[in-house]
């Protein structure tokens, strides 16, 4: 049985009439009948009785008009159901993030045009350093994320967007003898122990991206930290001076001081990674809404 069959059979019933029925349903009156004869043919029996003015519902038919009103119901909201996917009006949208990317508003500023696009579509966060973020993307945990570009490894077969630079600043403790100066400059830093975040302690790459002079020195004065907030403890906590995105700046600590840097290498743009081959309507919309670059 075919839905067309369905159809057919619904607009004779409603129409008693297989002339009107077949001029509704654009289609000549031989075809519908043939197509009501086949319907009938696999029920095992008659669904209308026919006489020359008016066509009636046979008990068949009557038990079988609401049952094929319900399916073919059925069937057109399946089919407005995978239209909305394909279109991106449903589903979830899963972004990995790192924290920065929430520091910076990007994050946030993507997520609410797209809701306001999309208010029918989840959205599912999880923070994540980077290389585990595009593992996740691989392995389709994640549809999408938001990492600075630092240390990522292979990005291979990824669709990338850079979406914002990074700016770099100094956090360092109030007390701290460059905190009395307007911004610092490299080499007054290069004197100084450094805190440095990275997603492992075994990630010198990360130093190398954010500055290329700092990493050819003695890395005994270099620490590298698994997170941005660790960064920022350990800077006040007086065991050095903490490189950190200047969006860092919004996150408030008593004791805590910031300033800018002068004299490095720009900062890490800020990425959005995702897959060439995303067949998600929701995630397709999400990243055609990205502003460009």
């Amino acid at each position: 049985m075919e839905l067309r069959h369905l159809r057919y059979f619904v607009a004779v019933a409603d129409e008693r009439h297989f002339g009107r029925a077949s001029t509704l349903l654009h289609v000549t009156q031989s075809t519908l009948s043939a197509q009501v004869q086949a319907l009938e043919r696999e029920v095992g029996g008659r669904l209308f009785s026919r006489t020359s003015r008016r066509v009636e519902l046979t008990e068949a038919g009557e038990l079988l008009l609401p049952e094929a009103r319900r399916a073919l119901a059925q069937a057109d909201r399946a089919l407005q159901v995978a239209r909305e996917s394909v279109h991106g009006e449903t589903g979830t949208v899963r972004i990995g993030f790192a924290g920065v990317a929430v520091l910076q508003g990007v994050l946030s500023d993507d997520l609410r045009d797209f809701h306001q696009a999309h208010p029918r579509v989840g959205l599912a966060l999880t923070e994540l350093p980077p290389a585990a973020q595009i593992q996740a993307v691989r392995d389709g945990a994640l549809d999408l994320g938001y990492c600075p570009d630092l240390g990522l490894g292979d990005t291979d077969g990824l669709h990338v967007i850079r979406r914002a630079p990074t700016p770099l600043s100094v956090a360092l403790r109030s007390d701290h003898e460059l905190a009395f100066a307007p911004s610092v400059t490299t080499s007054t830093l290069g004197a100084h122990d450094l805190i440095v975040f990275a997603s492992s302690e075994e990630d010198e790459t990360v130093l190398s991206r954010l500055w290329p002079a700092a990493a050819e020195e003695d890395h005994s004065r270099v620490r590298l930290v698994g997170s941005t907030l660790g960064a920022l403890a350990l800077a006040l906590a007086g065991t050095g001076v903490a490189l950190v995105p200047t969006a860092t700046e919004r996150i408030a600590l008593p004791g805590l001081t910031y300033r800018p840097l002068h004299g490095a290498p720009p900062g890490p743009d800020l990425l959005v990674l995702g897959r060439h081959d995303e067949t998600s309507g929701a995630v397709r919309a999400y990243l055609g809404g990205i502003p460009a670059p």
